[in-house]
């Protein structure tokens, strides 16, 4: 072999060489590497979006539609009037990233929640509530109840008070309101109208004026919406209006019309200390959909305190 030959040879037996080094290193390198991978923190939001299940919960002639997500203390979240519990899908996520599990129980008649729906009471359907926290045996929940959901949460606080550590009332209306505001929900959830005459509605009685109303087009339940206004006909108001003896805190939208500025302090006047009230600027009776930052903001340092 020549001399030019040889050096070549010398050459390629150390590139051969150092191709079997670099080979032997590159396995227990990715080993490591994934070792150090499983060791990192878990992505808490990332998880708590993916946690997000939904279920049937069964007692007696009733079946519930679950949805509920997080981990932590519980927070359970009621729609408003023939409005279903995906109204929260963004706050709950939120909630269920700041710490707590968050619970939605369709009511009855919406999504796959079913259940007698003629001949009830407000006391029928917090009972389905109470069924659901019970259940989960984590202790006392806050209920946070938008708009009619309020009262489902005061009559929650009033029959099952073990069960209830407080209640955040989402856009409530004060305990009088015009009577044509009623007309003005009822035909915001009426399916079988022109989408301009709801979309007139849910400006009026539902959405600021720098808001999309459009974005409740959807998402009613007219089953749900029947069965609410007959339960809540046939009960007292005084019956669950107290809430117990429970704290509250009031989320008044600054623009809701079936909460005029000269109600905004209404419940902290009746109740005194049990009551903290917040102000959320920007927003109207859907609150939810307009400043869900603001609300979840609000309920968390609320519930810090508690």
């Amino acid at each position: 072999m020549t001399g030019v030959g040889q050096i070549g040879h010398k050459y390629e037996l150390c590139g051969q060489a150092w191709r079997r080094g670099i080979r032997s290193l590159v396995t227990p390198i990715i080993a490591l590497a994934v070792v150090w991978s499983m060791m990192q923190p878990i992505d808490r939001a990332a998880s708590a979006e993916a946690a997000r299940t939904r279920e049937i919960v069964r007692y007696d002639n009733v079946e519930i539609d679950l949805i509920a997500e997080g981990r932590g203390p519980l927070i359970v979240m009621l729609p408003s009037r023939g409005r279903d519990s995906e109204d929260f899908d963004d706050v709950a996520s939120r909630l269920a990233r700041a710490g707590y599990r968050v619970l939605r129980p369709q009511p009855r008649g919406a999504g796959n929640s079913t259940g007698p729906l003629d001949n009830i009471r407000l006391q029928d359907l917090a009972r389905d509530v109470a069924h659901v926290i019970a259940r989960e045996q984590a202790g006392p929940a806050v209920i946070a109840g938008h708009a009619f959901g309020n009262w489902v949460a005061r009559m929650t606080a009033t029959d099952h008070p073990a069960l209830v550590r407080g209640i955040v009332l989402v856009a409530a209306a004060a305990k009088t309101y015009p009577d044509e505001l009623r007309a003005v929900v009822q035909q915001a959830a009426d399916t079988s109208l022109p989408d301009e005459l709801r979309l007139a509605a849910l400006r009026k009685g539902f959405f600021h004026p720098a808001h999309d109303a459009s974005v409740w087009l959807h998402g009613w339940a007219p089953a749900a919406n029947k069965a609410q206004s007959a339960a809540v006909s046939a009960t007292k108001q005084a019956e669950y209006w107290q809430a117990g003896t429970v704290p509250m805190l009031d989320l008044v939208p600054d623009h809701d019309p079936f909460k005029p500025k000269d109600k905004w302090n209404e419940s902290r006047e009746e109740f005194g200390g049990r009551v903290s009230v917040v102000v959320i600027p920007n927003a109207s009776h859907a609150l939810i959909p307009e400043q869900p930052g603001a609300v979840v903001d609000a309920i968390v340092a609320w519930i810090a305190k508690l």
